[in-house]
């Protein structure tokens, strides 16, 4: 049995057009299968826990047809305890997790792909906590950051720009405009990192802090060209300058995958991280927002996702 949590709005409502693709191939080819289609922001992570918590012997595949905030939700909500077979069907304007993993961008090469399976990798994924009254705690299959490009991610969620634009498929082109506008009003911060408990490293003119677990984040920007989902290891980047224009050029160097890392651009890798900043900046995972923050701990879960690949 396949159960299918579908995030319609993805993309811009274009994941609805997807949905309808697949499901008539799924019917077609006669295929068991149950669809649970979202309607608000957290049903997937709610869906999610249900069917992995709920069926205590549920013989079956979960499969999370969206973006990479589909598959995040879908991720905060499963129980990981067991070994659940994870597919993702990307339809979204990023779709990160499917380009580290080369998985198929065709949907229906994907639910091909789903529905017989060459093999299965048990990979990473990371785990977020923040908050100093109450503290709160979010997974993330991709990557997680603060600073610059959280705010990217901050103001691309709530776009109107972009759901005008995407029927045109010119979404790209609200995330270059986002980008040069965080890009000017973007400020510095002062902060460190502790790795592993051990290891404190101090920083002026922080832009941007991101953790991966996969290379790229933000729709193909590669930050962490090493980074490895099998390894039990967070790729953490730091980029610190006091020249605005070196952030420029590590954008460019990371979007086009040139392997230089750019000057201001440091990289660490450890099995969990202790953040600090002294001003609250925004903080995402895997593009959803975790609001503005000063401290965040992360850490790097071994091996819990069962994925098709």
């Amino acid at each position: 049995m396949y159960y299918f949590i579908v995030n319609r709005n993805s993309r811009s409502g274009k994941g609805k057009k997807i949905w309808e693709k697949i499901e008539e191939e799924l019917k077609r080819s006669g295929t068991a299968y149950e669809a649970y289609l979202t309607q608000r922001p957290g049903d997937a992570k709610k869906f999610a826990k249900e069917l992995s918590e709920g069926k205590k012997k549920m013989p079956g595949t979960i499969v999370a047809v969206g973006g990479d905030g589909t598959v995040n939700e879908v991720l905060d909500g499963l129980c990981c305890e067991r070994t659940i077979p994870f597919g993702y069907i990307p339809a979204g304007s990023g779709n990160d997790l499917a380009r580290s993993l080369k998985l198929p961008q065709s949907p229906r090469k994907a639910l091909q792909h789903i529905l017989s399976p060459k093999g299965y990798r048990l990979i990473d994924y990371g785990v977020v906590s923040y908050g100093s009254e109450e503290v709160s705690h979010r997974r993330f299959a991709v990557s997680s950051g603060m600073g610059f490009d959280a705010a990217v991610c901050h103001e691309i969620l709530y776009s109107k720009t972009k759901k005008k634009l995407a029927p045109y498929h010119m979404g790209k082109m609200v995330y270059l405009a986002v980008g040069l506008k965080r890009l000017i009003l973007a400020k510095p911060v002062t902060g460190y990192l502790i790795l592993d408990g051990m290891r404190k490293v101090e920083f002026n003119h922080i832009y941007f802090i991101s953790t991966h677990i996969h290379p790229y984040e933000g729709g193909g920007f590669r930050f962490a060209p090493n980074a490895d989902c099998t390894d039990g290891l967070l790729d953490v980047s730091v980029f610190n300058s006091d020249s605005k224009k070196k952030l420029f050029a590590v954008l460019v160097h990371a979007y086009i995958g040139n392997r230089k890392k750019g000057k201001g651009l440091r990289s660490f890798q450890c099995h969990e991280v202790r953040m600090h900043v002294d001003t609250p900046v925004p903080v995402h995972v895997d593009g959803e927002s975790c609001y503005s923050q000063t401290d965040l701990e992360i850490r790097c879960i071994s091996k819990q996702i069962c994925m098709i690949v």
